[in-house]
C-alpha cells in the first residue's frame, strides 16, 4: 500500500535527510543572530557604564562583544579568503574594526561588528530557503508503491520500480510514478500539477502523474518513465534550477564588493609609508592617519544606507499583510514590468461555487431542489458539495433516495419515490434533450467557462445548474492598480481555452495562456522575461513553485501550499490582490531612501577621506563625520515605518 512519506531521488540516498539539514540550519541561522544580538547589548552596557567601570573591564566587554559578534563572520571571511585566494568585504570589516580598536576607539570597532554580524544573520536565513523548498516538495512524493508481478502484491520502494512494472493505486492514495492505466477508472485530482481544483476523469489508457490523487476508485498502472524523470520530479528540478541562478543585481554587488576591498587596503598600506616620505610626516602621524582612513574608509555607513531601511519597508509590508522574505525582492519589485497570474486560487476563489440555476417550470422548483440535494448529499464529489452548499440555503422537503448508482466520471442515477433520476454531465443525461431545454441553455452557460450539471426524470431534464470557480472580489481592483503603474498583466492557466478566456475578460488582464502545465508556465515566464526586463510571478500551487522561483520575483496567496509559500519571495498573507499595488508603492519608496543614503554615505566617506589626507581631520571629529553619517543614514531609513 502507498505512504504519503517522502520519496527521494536515488542522487539523494546517501545525503543527510531534510529534516536533519534543517535542524541544522535552524541553528546556524537563529545562533547568529542571537550572537549578533548579544554583542550589541555588551556594547550597550559598556556605553553606559563607562565611567564606573575600570578601564580593564571597559576593553574586556569590548572584546566580548569583538568575538561574539564578529566570530562568525570573521570565520566566514578567513575561509573564503583561503579558498579563493582574494580578500573579501568581511575581511575589510575585521582589519577596520581592528584598526579602530589599536587607536583607542573600541566602540566604533565594536559597533561595526555588531552591524555587519545582524547583517550576516539575515544572509544566512535566506541561504538556508532552498533546501526549505524541497523538502516541502519531496514530502508529497510516495517513498512506495504496492507492485503486481504473476498476480502477486508487493510493497516495494518506488526506486526500485522499472519501466513496465504494473502499480495498483487504491482510492485516496498518491500516485507514486508517472504511467498509464491498463485497468479501471477513477477520478484524479491533479491539483499538485495543473493547480486546478476540478477533478480528470480517466479511463484506461489515460496517463497519470507521479504527486496526483486518485479520489474514488482502484485503478492499475503501468509504470512508463523511471521516478527520477516523472513530472513530479521534474518540478524539484526546475526550482533547484531557478533557484542557483544569481540575480545581476548580485552579481554586481559582488564584483563591487572586491574591488573595494582591494582599493581601500591598497590605499590604506599607502598611507602607512609614503605621506613620510613625500611630506615629511612622522612615523607616528602616518600610522595615525592610515588608521583613522581605515576607520572612516569603512562601509559602515554603506551598510546601514541599506539594512535600516529596508527592514523598516518589510516591517512596514508585515502591518498591511505584505511578507517580504528578503531585502533583493522588496528592492526588485518596484522595477517589475509584467506580472503573470495563475488563475486557480489566485484570481479565483479556487473552489466551484454555484452561479446560475435553471428548472422546468416555477410551481416543481422546490421539489426539483429537494431531490437534487437529496442524491448529490450522498456523494463526495467537489460538484457534488458545491451544489449542497448552495441548496441547503434554500426550502427543501424531506426525500428518501434508494438504488443510488455512481457512474465514474459521467453522473449518478438514484430512485426517487418510485421516479428514476440522473444528475450529471449533459452528455450523460442526453445531448438532444439538454439542447432543446431553454433553447440550449447549456451550451451557452459552458461558452462562458461555467461547468453545467443537469438533472433529468422520466420525463426529461428538470434543471440545470452552473457552476463556476469564481473570480475574487478583489481581482478587478488589484488588476486596475497594478495597470497605473504600466504593469503588464498575463494569465497562466492549466483550465481549458474557454474557461481562461471568460476568467481573463472578467478580472481585466490584458493576456491569458490556456492549458499550460509546470514546465510551460516556466517557458512562458522566461518568454516575458525576453520582452520586459523584471516579471514577477503570483501562484498558490505546487504546480506554480517553478515559475515562481523562474520569475524575478514570486508572489505567493497566503492560503496557498507549503511549497508555493517556500518558493515565493513574497507571500500576500490575507490573498489580498490589491496589496501587489501597494507592496510596489513601498518598493518605489524605499529604493528612493536607499538611494538618498547610498549617494550621503559615499560622500561623507569621500570628504572624510580627503580631509584625512589633507591633515585637517583628527580622530574624535573623523568618529563624528563617520558615525554621525551613519546615524543619519538609519534615521532617513527608519522613516519608512510609518
Amino acid at each position: 500500500m502507498t505512504t504519503e512519506t517522502r520519496s527521494l531521488h536515488p542522487s539523494y540516498q546517501n545525503e543527510p535527510s531534510p529534516s536533519s539539514f534543517m535542524n541544522w540550519a535552524n541553528v546556524k541561522e537563529h545562533g547568529e543572530l542571537v550572537a549578533a544580538l548579544l554583542s550589541g547589548f555588551i556594547i550597550l552596557a559598556a556605553w553606559l557604564f563607562e565611567g564606573s567601570l575600570p578601564s580593564s573591564w571597559f576593553t574586556a566587554l569590548h572584546i566580548a562583544a569583538f568575538i561574539i559578534g564578529g566570530f562568525a563572520k570573521a570565520k566566514e571571511g578567513i575561509e573564503a579568503t583561503l579558498e579563493d585566494r582574494e580578500l573579501n568585504v568581511e575581511m575589510l570589516m575585521i582589519f577596520a574594526a581592528i584598526g579602530s580598536a589599536l587607536i583607542g576607539y573600541w566602540t566604533e570597532g565594536a559597533i561595526l561588528i555588531f552591524i555587519f554580524a545582524l547583517s550576516g544573520a539575515l544572509e544566512t536565513y535566506t541561504s538556508n530557503k532552498s533546501q526549505r523548498e524541497i523538502s516541502s516538495l519531496m514530502s508529497l512524493q510516495p517513498e512506495e508503491a504496492l507492485r503486481i508481478r504473476q498476480n502477486t502484491e508487493s510493497v516495494v520502494p518506488v526506486s526500485q520500480l522499472v519501466i513496465g512494472d504494473h502499480i495498483l493505486i487504491k482510492a485516496g492514495e498518491r500516485v507514486p510514478a508517472d504511467g498509464r492505466i491498463v485497468k479501471g477508472s477513477t477520478s484524479i485530482d491533479e491539483s499538485t500539477i495543473t493547480g486546478e481544483a476540478m477533478p480528470v476523469h480517466k479511463n484506461k489508457e489515460a496517463d497519470v502523474y507521479a504527486g496526483t490523487v486518485n479520489i474514488n476508485g482502484s485503478i492499475t498502472v503501468e509504470m512508463t518513465k523511471p521516478s527520477h524523470e516523472s513530472l513530479f520530479q521534474k518540478i524539484i528540478e526546475l526550482v533547484q534550477s531557478a533557484q542557483s541562478e544569481k540575480s545581476p543585481s548580485q552579481l554586481f554587488i559582488e564584483r563591487f564588493e572586491g574591488t573595494y576591498v582591494k582599493v581601500i587596503l591598497a590605499v590604506v598600506a599607502v598611507m602607512m609609508v609614503l605621506p613620510h616620505f613625500l611630506f615629511g610626516w612622522s612615523w607616528m602621524d602616518t600610522f595615525y592617519r592610515a588608521m583613522i582612513l581605515l576607520v572612516v574608509a569603512s562601509p559602515c555607513a554603506l551598510v546601514a544606507s541599506i539594512m535600516p531601511a529596508t527592514l523598516s519597508a518589510i516591517s512596514t509590508g508585515a502591518r498591511q499583510g505584505v511578507l517580504f522574505k528578503g531585502g533583493m525582492h522588496l528592492e526588485n519589485l518596484a522595477h517589475v514590468q509584467a506580472i503573470a497570474f495563475d488563475k486557480t486560487g489566485t484570481l479565483t476563489n479556487g473552489k466551484p461555487e454555484v452561479t446560475d440555476s435553471y428548472f422546468r417550470n416555477e410551481h416543481e422548483t422546490d421539489a426539483i431542489i429537494s431531490v437534487i440535494h437529496a442524491i448529490e448529499k450522498q456523494s463526495n464529489h467537489p460538484l457534488a458539495k458545491a451544489i449542497v452548499d448552495y441548496t441547503s440555503t434554500l426550502d427543501l422537503h424531506n426525500v428518501e433516495v434508494t438504488d443510488m448508482d455512481t457512474i465514474s466520471g459521467q453522473g449518478v442515477t438514484a430512485t426517487v419515490n418510485d421516479h428514476t433520476w440522473k444528475i450529471g454531465k449533459p452528455s450523460f443525461i442526453g445531448k438532444d434533450q439538454v439542447d432543446q431545454f431553454e433553447d440550449n441553455l447549456a451550451t451557452k452557460l459552458a461558452e462562458e467557462g461555467k461547468t453545467v450539471v443537469v438533472a433529468a426524470d422520466e420525463h426529461g431534464v428538470a434543471g440545470l445548474i452552473a457552476l463556476k470557480d469564481t473570480v475574487r472580489t478583489t481581482t478587478k481592483d488589484a488588476i486596475q492598480s497594478l495597470r497605473k503603474y504600466g504593469v503588464y498583466t498575463i494569465m497562466l492557466t492549466g483550465d481549458n481555452e474557454t474557461t481562461a478566456r471568460a476568467i481573463a475578460a472578467e478580472a481585466g488582464i490584458d493576456h491569458y495562456i490556456a492549458e499550460c502545465l509546470p514546465e510551460e508556465k516556466v517557458t512562458e515566464v522566461k518568454r516575458l522575461k525576453d520582452s520586459f526586463d523584471n516579471v514577477a510571478m503570483v501562484g498558490d500551487g505546487i504546480n506554480d513553485a517553478p515559475a515562481l522561483a523562474t520569475a524575478n520575483v514570486g508572489i505567493a496567496m497566503g492560503k496557498g501550499t507549503d511549497v508555493a509559500l517556500e518558493t515565493a519571495d513574497i507571500v500576500l498573507m490575507k490573498n489580498d490582490l490589491p496589496k501587489i499595488a501597494k507592496a510596489i508603492k513601498l518598493s518605489y519608496r524605499m529604493n528612493a531612501v536607499v538611494k538618498q543614503n547610498v549617494i550621503f554615505s559615499i560622500s561623507v566617506i569621500m570628504l572624510l577621506i580627503i580631509t584625512n589626507f589633507l591633515q585637517l581631520l583628527d580622530l574624535p571629529l573623523g568618529v563624528i563625520g563617520h558615525e554621525g553619517s551613519t546615524i543619519l543614514v538609519i534615521l532617513n531609513g527608519l522613516r519608512l515605518l510609518k
